[in-house]
């Protein structure tokens, strides 16, 4: 593959963690503003929080879409681009022909888990959907 279009694939990873972001926090993203993915080859988190989104999504974002994982590698590397006001690290991962993946930290899993079911409704033991505050939270193939 040439490197043209790694980097491609690595951008459109980037824009749709970018956008996903954004429909999350109902925060807006693009070049300029609060959400944006940064260029290839600058240092820094792949995707770059400013303002009050660091408050709503206080994590520090790696994006890779390559064949080959080097999880161990771009784990070190989240870590090392955590900011103060960040509380951890997410790597989104992709193949081809594979949905993405987020790898994060198993303690910050569980704390999410544990302030989401102190705040939810949920009755885990039906096995039916169920939503939160009105969502229905489907995947979305293809991504």
């Amino acid at each position: 593959m040439k490197a043209s279009s790694a980097k491609a694939k690595g951008r459109r990873l980037q824009q749709w963690v970018c956008h996903m972001i954004s429909w999350a926090t109902g925060h807006p993203w693009g070049k300029d503003e609060c959400i944006a993915s940064r260029e290839m080859g600058q240092s820094g988190t792949d995707i770059r929080l400013v303002g009050s989104v660091r408050q709503v999504f206080p994590f520090s974002s790696e994006c890779k879409w390559q064949e080959t994982w080097d999880i161990p590698a771009w784990i070190r590397r989240a870590e090392a681009n955590l900011e103060n006001d960040m509380r951890g690290w997410l790597l989104f991962v992709k193949k081809n022909r594979m949905d993405t993946v987020v790898v994060m930290d198993a303690w910050m899993f569980f704390d999410i888990w544990r302030i989401h079911l102190a705040n939810s409704h949920y009755q885990y033991s039906t096995g039916e959907k169920k939503s939160v505050q009105g969502h229905q939270y489907e995947k979305q193939r293809g991504t």
